[in-house]
Order: structure tokens, then C-alpha cells, then sequence
């Protein structure tokens, strides 16, 4: 059948729009046989793509009888052209395809690296591909083209073959070349890359990339660029999110920005674009598959994956037509997609070649070469990284008769391996048997993800192999027993780096074991070698792991070469790859995020439980002032004062993972930052450090700003740096002071609660010295009182007063000013507010709501500077406060906004409060600055 005509025209047979859409998907199923759902999608919706899974797949016998099955299907559907069928055998501990006797174990990417050799890695590649094209395979999902450069939260690992762009380049291209050389069309993954990827959250957050594209131009692109103009077939786009300044995507496979204008346009790549599984429940939760699916057609992609669900593959196709008949995608637009999914296919497959597979002939016939090429791999593989006692092989160090004790950790077996196999036909007899390999007597209980390690270490030696397994509690007495009792120690880790837990373990042997003494009381050292069956990375710059090996993954063929390391039988050649033997790899990357504006119709909810994960996971004391905040207590909306707020967000979630306040109050000239906090979860990756550089450029670009400001009285849920308890205090005085504010200049505020008011009484003598203030009292409520009022406020001039005065006098329901005036003249010398939780301000006041019961607040105090009685004076206002709050029937009292520090104590309490009834019931330090002299911290 034919598919094209000319170079540039298409048949006429795909004037046929459902199977042009047919060819531009690639779906798979579950079963492993063809399963009535996978088949109507062939027959009825001309699917042209699948992708086969571990699920999918028994044996290389079965996988070529499924294969053929399914390209029958297609053929006798009528199909132009036969399926893409893709797999993705990565090798180490990525297998699809697994059977103990045709297909081989090859190292990982990060092993074959190791050996130094592209010409191997090439070798290698060339191998995996004859025997996956054995079985009627077409696409190789691969190479991984990622640079790792974020080390310790990288799940990626061993799949990539390093942190250094040229050397991923490299091997990419050897193993790009040696599938094409076993005829398979080739797909590189996972751009822009994964490598640098942060996972940060739930199932429904999306993995980010946080480096700006120049960054990523500088290293990260570098393999994908080059793999490109040495013929890459196809490249499949990721569906993490992307986040730095000017780039802010959701999901990279459905942006054109990413897709069209990155990769088309900059890097030039002609082949077919596969997009992620558009199944992933971050972006099916957020978009939906419909729509997803026009999306990612328009981004640029021309192959959509959808990796199961037969529920989202329907909604998929449905969304795809409906996109077409809306004319959000144009017909141009498919065509040229189809174009270069024929094109690839052309490449790769024709019907001869589909319907005659060479199945296990061709596999039994390669076997031998293979087998000789897998054990070389992975000799040449093992990394002996240090050895500075010569523990090695073992017969330096132990006796014939000693014994020898293998911890290791709790970790899933492979899914495609021998020991997942065992594991499950083991857990199904029910069969007791513990783990212990020695050629006699007693038995000890293990775990079984390495029983053929330890089967093999016993195998060549007369004396015990002990083994058993560690977990997350740590050293235990059985562990210290069978450590006295041995005469050397291996330590198995994989990927300690993100598994803490075995970083702890072996540490804590490795010292128990330097402690060791002899009979005579001498110190003596017992030999320890750790083995990192995963990543290398665990113990690769840790000088007091004095023997240290890495295999790069753990399936039975590398613990087998490590077993002849062990023993002495080659000399291991493996390198750590990439630049981790100069340099220190594993610091703490620093991260630039993406800070957006607060957009309260989208972030309110976000913000409410972002608050309430702060206030219940603080220690006591900390941030307990957020605890009956709500996202409205930080929106003044007060024409007076310009606010703008920011957040760090997960634009594919909704969730904000940090939220920064400021106001610019114009009568006074101050920028405020009002609150700065971030996700418990999240902390320490420079979230609060990008909300901080923001808010501060914002409040610059103010018109008349004279200074800033930490903490803000309105609203007054932060009134400057919270200083909590313990360390907390110096901790934040640290990070605020490597951001630029002068700390040792701040100045004590605090807010104050006096509780059961209805027994409350004003301390004896109080009223009677206020007669002596020389002042009247009064209340007044409402606007007709303001002109007096405002004028004696300017006497102070700190941010907020005027618009807290302004909100009461305009609130005289809820809201009054108590006055105190000169007794001579009737000058206003002092002023208090008064307020009750019905007012509006209540709202900007948490501490109102907290004591679950009725409250009334006084607020912002301003006396006089020409007034020589000024504690006299506070306490008159707040004690006449005090007797209006109880006549309301409150039983508590807040004062908040803090006050005048002239006659407070460093701690923050106050003598003639604290005699009124007042404790403390938050701690702050107010720090100002002078906006002309502030000076840009950047993120280190």
C-alpha cells in the first residue's frame, strides 16, 4: 500500500481525516495479548503509534508474537502504513523488555559511561536494538539526552551519563547511533531536560525546571543540539513545568514557546516531537486530556502519548476532533505532522519488515556475542573510587575460616529482574526460608532484593557470609552483635542521597568499626567497604569512606562483576564519570523562581491553606499569629496605600509555595514588606529569597519611596521580624540580614492581650493619677471629629496611623477615638483607637478572632512629643479603652499595632501595661532603612 506520492504531496488515501488523526497518536493498554479496546482503537480510530510496557510484555517470544498480532491488525484494517512500536529499554534498571535467556542486561547510561568507551557504548546500544528489532520493535524510546545537574533530588540518576554536557553529548550519540545501526528509529528524552528538575510536592505537582534558557542553552541543551544534527529521529518533549524569569510553563509539551519556538525554531530539529503521557494526573487534574491533546498539537507536537486509560485515549481523540471542527487546528497543520510521521516510519519499518519479524531465530543466534559483550560492559563498569587501606580483593584482609557480614538496605528489586521474579514467585508459595549463605549450619534473617549477591559472595569462600538488612531505624543491637562478630563488613546503599536513612546507617558502621579494638586493648580498625549499587554520588566526596566501589544499578549481572571485584578476579577500570571526581557536586542548588502577582480571584484559596500549613507546622510561638488569618486579613484596599503582593506558585496545582506583602504608604513615604512566608515543605530553595528581591524592586519603583520598612500596623499580623522562640529569633535576624536589612538597628514592637475582662479592674490609684496628667478624656465617633485628629497624628509620622485613623472615623458603628486634651487650651495630646470585631479593621487583626470569644481591640496610640507625661498619658487612654471594651461585654482586650518603644524594656514588655492586665502575646523587631542607600542582595 502506498502512503506518499510526491516529496511534498500526500495520497489521496490520507484525504481521510480520521486517519490522518490516527497517526498522530500513540497509545498503550493493559494486557498481554491484543485486548478489544487496543484493537477497535487500530480498527476503528487507525491508530498509528504504541508503546509496549513491562505490562505489557512476558518474554522475547511473546513480545514478538503480541507485536506481530498487533501489526496484523493494522494491515488487515486496511492501514497505509504499518505501527510505530516503541519500548523503552534504557538498560540497567529501565528494561521493558526482559527474558533471562534472549535479551541481555547491559549497564545503565551512567555504567557504560563509566567504562570510558564510546566505542562500547555504541557496541552496547547496537546490541540493544538487534534484540529488541528481533521482536518487531521500531522505536526506541531513547537516548536520554539529560545533564545531571541536580544531583540530590534527582530520581533521574543513573539513566543519564553525567553532569558534564560534552560527555552526555558523546554517549548520546553513540547510543543514537548504534540503535540506528540495528534499524530502529531513534527518540532523544526528556527535553529541555530533566536533569536539573526539582520535585517538590504531590502527585499533582509537576516536576520543575527552575534554570532561565540561557542557562539551559549553556549546558543543559547542549546533547540535544548535537543529537540533533547527527540525524535524531525524534525528540519527546516533558511535561514538567518550567520556571525562571520571562518563562513561566505549566507543562514544556504543551508550550509552544518550548516546543515551536525553542526546539523548532532554535535548535532547528525537523524530525516528528513526541509529547509526554498527557495521562499524568498534574496535567489531566488541571486541563484535561481534551484539551491537553489541542494543545499540544498546536505547541508544535506531532505525535500525542497516552499511556493507558482507554477512558482519556477516547477523550483524547474526542478533544482532537473537536479541535479540527472548531478549527483550532488547521488541516495545514496536521498535514505537516503526518508528513514527518511517515517520514520517520519510512525510516524504520515497512509491511514486509512488520509482518516478518525474526523473532528467537536471530535472538538464539546473537546470544553468544551478547552474552560475551554484557560481561565485558560491565567489568569494564565497576568504580573502584577508593580503596586507601588496599581492603581489596578480600584476601588481603581475611581468612579463610573469617566471616564476612553484607548489610543491606530495604529497596525494591528492578522490575524487570530476576530477584523481582523470585521475589514474587517466593511471596506466592509462602515459603518461610531466611537468608544466610554459608556452606553449613545456622541460618539468619535477611531480606531477599540481594539474595544472589549474597549467594555469590558465599559461593567462593569457606567461611560464613552473614547477611541481613538495615532500614530507616537505624543500628540495631542484632547489627552491632553480627558486626562485632565478623571480620570485615560490606555496606550495599542505593541512591543514599535521596534515601537518608542508608547516608546515616553506614555512617554510623563505619564508625563503630573504626572503634574497634583487639584482645590487647589496641585499636583496631575493621575493614569496611561500602558499594553504591545505584547512583555514585552517595559517599563520592566522603574522604572517610575509605573503600568505596559504585556499580551503577544492582541488577544480577553487575552484583556478579562486583563479586569478582570483591574477590580478586580482574582489576576493576570503571572512572566516575562526569566532572564528580574534580569537584564537589553535591551542595544545595540555589533556584531563581518565577514570582507572580497575587491574583486573588485564582490564589485566595491557595493563600488560606498555605496559611494554615505555615501556622500548624510551626514550633510553639511561631507564626501562631497567622492562626486566624485568612488571605483578606492582607488586602487593605485603601486608596491611600498602594499594595502589591506576590507569590511562588505551581501554576499546574493552584498551590502557592511562598506569599510576600507590600504596601507603599504615600502619606509617610514608606514601603512596607508585610509579611513574608513559605511552604514548611519548601523551605530552603530560595522560594522566600525571590519573593524578598521582588518586593524589594517593587517598593523601589514607588514614586516618593523615603525609606522601607519591616513589618506593618495595618494589617498587623506581622508586625516586623516574628521572633519566636529559641533559635528562631536569631535565625530569621541572620536571614534578614544577609538580604540587606540592618538589624542591629531594629526596634522592639509587640502586640498585647489582657483576658478575662469581665472580673477585670483598673489597678488601685490608677484613675487618680491621671487626674494629675493635666488632660480631659473623651469619645468621639465618626468623620466630624477627623480634622483635630489628623492634624495631631502627623505629630508621629510611622506608617499606617493615618490610614487605621482614617478607617475608624469613617467606621463610627464600630470604630471610636478616645482623646485626651490639654485641660488649658483643649489641644489634643493623645489619641487611642477603639474598635469591636464587627469593624472592618478587626479583619487585619487575627488576635481578635483567636480567643474564641467576644474581643474588642485599641489600637495605634499617638502622644504627643511635647507632652512630658507620656507613660501617664498611654496609660490613661488605654485604661479608659479598657473600661469601654468591658462595658461591651468583651472578655478580651487585644492592642495591637504595637506602640511608641520610649518607655518599653528590651524584651518588649512594658510596666504600666503589663500593671493594667497586659501580657505579651506576640514578639516582633521593626527594622527601617533608608530607601536611597539600599543595596540589591543577590541569591548565592
Amino acid at each position: 500500500m502506498s502512503s506518499m506520492g510526491s516529496r511534498d504531496e500526500l495520497d489521496p488515501v490520507w484525504d481521510d481525516m480520521n486517519r490522518t488523526l490516527g497517526q498522530l497518536f500513540m497509545m498503550g493498554f493493559e494486557g498481554t495479548t491484543v485486548t478489544p479496546q487496543i484493537r477497535k482503537l487500530i480498527q476503528e480510530h487507525h491508530l498509528g503509534s504504541i508503546l509496549l510496557s513491562a505490562k505489557n510484555l512476558q518474554s522475547a517470544e511473546q513480545c514478538a508474537k503480541l507485536v506481530l498480532e498487533l501489526q496484523q491488525c493494522a494491515y488487515d484494517s486496511g492501514h497505509p502504513v504499518p505501527l510505530l512500536i516503541a519500548i523503552d529499554q534504557e538498560n540497567g534498571g529501565v528494561n521493558t523488555l526482559f527474558d533471562e535467556i534472549y535479551i541481555r542486561q547491559y549497564p545503565s547510561a551512567m555504567g557504560l559511561a563509566a567504562t570510558g568507551s564510546r566505542d562500547l557504548a555504541f557496541e552496547v546500544a547496537k546490541a540493544t536494538g538487534e534484540e529488541i528489532a528481533a521482536c518487531g520493535v521500531n522505536l526506541m524510546m531513547g537516548p536520554c539526552l539529560d545533564v545531571l545537574t541536580n544531583v540530590r533530588n534527582q530520581p533521574l540518576g543513573v539513566r543519564t551519563t553525567g553532569d558534564d554536557p560534552q560527555e552526555v553529548s558523546s554517549y548520546g550519540v553513540a547510543f543514537m547511533k548504534g540503535y540506528k545501526e540495528a534499524g530502529l528509529a531513534t527518540m532523544g528524552k526528556h527535553f529541555p531536560s530533566y536533569g536539573s528538575l526539582e520535585f517538590l510536592g504531590s502527585a499533582l505537582d509537576v516536576p520543575t525546571i527552575t534554570e532561565s534558557l540561557e542557562s539551559l542553552s549553556l549546558n543543559a541543551l547542549i546533547p540535544f543540539r548535537n543529537a540533533i544534527q547527527e540525524g535524531l529521529d525524534a525528540m519527546m518533549v516533558g511535561g514538567c513545568a518550567m520556571s525562571s524569569a520571562g518563562l513561566n510553563v505549566m507543562h514544556a509539551c504543551l508550550s509552544e514557546q518550548v516546543v515551536h519556538d525553542l526546539l523548532r525554531n532554535d535548535l532547528k530539529f525537523r524530525g516528528v516531537v513526541i509529547s509526554d503521557c498527557l495521562e499524568m494526573e498534574a496535567l489531566s487534574h488541571n486541563i484535561g486530556v481534551g484539551g491537553g491533546t489541542v494543545m499540544a498539537i498546536n505547541a508544535g507536537c506531532d505525535i500525542v502519548l497516552l499511556c493507558r486509560s482507554y477512558v482519556h485515549q477516547q477523550q483524547a481523540l474526542e478533544g482532537f476532533r473537536l479541535g479540527v471542527e472548531n478549527a483550532m487546528i488547521t488541516k495545514e497543520r496536521l498535514r505537516v505532522s503526518l508528513k514527518r510521521t511517515l517520514t520517520l516510519k519510512s525510516k524504520c519499518t515497512s509491511w514486509d519488515k512488520a509482518l516478518n519479524p525474526p523473532g528467537i531465530d536471530l535472538l538464539s543466534r546473537l546470544q553468544p556475542s551478547h552474552t560475551q559483550l554484557s560481561t565485558k560492559a560491565y567489568n569494564s563498569s565497576i568504580t573502584v573510587v577508593r580503596d586507601k587501606n588496599r581492603l581489596l580483593p578480600l584476601a588481603n584482609i581475611m581468612e579463610p575460616e573469617d566471616e564476612l557480614l553484607l548489610l543491606t538496605p530495604l529497596v525494591k528489586p528492578l522490575a524487570a529482574s530476576a530477584a523481582a521474579r523470585a521475589l514474587t514467585e517466593h511471596a506466592s508459595t509462602g515459603s518461610p526460608e531466611p537468608l544466610m549463605w554459608e556452606r553449613s549450619s545456622s541460618v539468619m534473617s535477611g531480606e531477599r532484593v540481594f539474595r544472589e549477591l549474597g549467594r555469590s559472595l558465599a559461593r567462593q569462600r569457606s567461611g560464613r557470609v552473614l547477611h541481613t538488612s538495615y532500614t530507616a531505624n537505624g543500628v540495631r543491637p542484632q547489627h552491632e552483635n553480627l558486626i562485632n562478630r565478623a571480620s570485615a563488613i560490606i555496606i550495599v546503599t542505593a541512591d543514599a542521597n535521596r534515601n537518608l536513612y542508608q547516608h546515616g546507617f553506614t555512617k554510623h558502621v563505619s564508625m563503630i568499626c573504626n572503634m574497634q579494638y583487639n584482645s590487647g586493648g589496641e585499636k583496631r580498625e575493621k575493614p569496611v567497604i561500602v558499594v553504591a549499587v545505584s547512583s555514585p554520588y552517595d559517599f563520592a566526596m566522603d574522604q572517610t569512606i575509605g573503600t568505596y566501589i559504585c556499580t551503577y544499578d544492582f541488577t544480577e549481572t553487575a552484583l556478579n562483576s562486583l563479586v569478582k571485584v570483591l574477590y580478586g578476579e580482574f582489576a576493576p577500570a570503571g572512572s566516575l564519570p562526569g566532572t564528580i571526581s574534580q569537584s564537589q557536586k553535591l551542595s544545595q542548588s540555589k533556584q531563581h523562581w518565577l514570582v507572580e502577582a497575587f491574583n486573588e480571584e485564582r490564589d485566595a484559596n491557595a493563600l488560606d491553606i498555605l496559611i494554615k500549613s505555615v501556622s500548624e507546622s510551626s514550633s510553639p510561638g511561631v507564626h501562631s499569629e497567622l492562626h486566624s488569618a485568612t488571605s483578606h486579613s492582607f488586602l487593605i484596599r485603601n486608596p491611600e496605600v498602594h499594595e502589591a503582593h506576590f507569590v511562588v506558585r505551581n501554576s499546574s496545582t493552584q498551590a502557592l509555595y511562598g506569599f510576600c506583602t507590600t504596601y507603599f504608604f504615600k502619606a509617610t513615604g514608606t514601603g512596607v514588606i508585610g509579611s513574608i512566608f513559605v511552604d514548611p515543605s519548601r523551605r530552603k530553595l530560595s522560594i522566600g529569597h525571590s519573593l524578598h528581591n521582588r518586593a524589594i524592586r517593587t517598593l523601589l519603583q514607588s514614586d516618593g519611596i523615603k525609606r522601607f520598612q519591616l513589618g506593618s500596623r495595618l494589617p498587623s499580623i506581622f508586625l516586623g521580624i516574628p521572633t519566636g522562640h529559641g533559635g528562631e529569633r536569631k535565625r530569621l535576624r541572620s536571614w534578614f540580614a544577609n538580604l540587606g536589612w540592618n538589624t542591629a538597628l531594629s526596634r522592639v514592637v509587640c502586640s498585647m492581650v489582657a483576658r478575662n475582662m469581665s472580673t477585670w479592674a483598673p489597678p488601685d490609684g490608677m484613675a487618680k493619677s491621671l487626674q494629675s496628667a493635666g488632660a480631659d478624656f473623651d469619645l468621639v465617633y465618626g468623620w466630624e471629629y477627623a480634622g483635630p485628629v489628623l492634624d495631631h497624628i502627623k505629630t508621629n509620622n510611622r506608617q499606617g496611623l493615618a490610614e487605621v485613623y482614617k478607617m475608624a472615623l469613617a467606621d463610627p458603628s464600630a470604630c471610636g477615638i478616645i482623646r485626651a486634651k490639654r485641660a488649658e487650651d483643649g489641644a489634643i495630646v493623645g489619641t487611642v483607637v477603639l474598635y469591636n470585631m464587627q469593624s472592618q479593621m478587626a479583619e487585619f487583626v487575627p488576635g481578635m478572632k483567636d480567643s474564641g470569644e467576644l474581643a474588642g481591640g485599641i489600637s495605634s496610640p499617638v502622644i504627643s512629643p511635647s507632652v512630658g507625661e507620656y507613660s501617664t498619658l498611654l496609660q490613661g487612654l488605654i485604661l479608659l479603652g479598657m473600661r469601654q471594651i468591658k462595658q461591651q461585654g468583651c472578655n478580651v482586650c487585644i492592642l495591637d499595632y504595637g506602640f511608641s518603644p520610649r518607655q518599653m524594656d528590651g524584651d518588649g514588655s512594658f510596666d504600666g501595661l503589663s500593671a493594667l492586665g497586659f501580657s505579651t502575646l506576640h514578639n516582633f523587631e521593626e527594622v527601617s532603612c533608608d530607601a536611597a542607600t539600599w543595596t540589591m542582595v543577590p541569591p548565592s
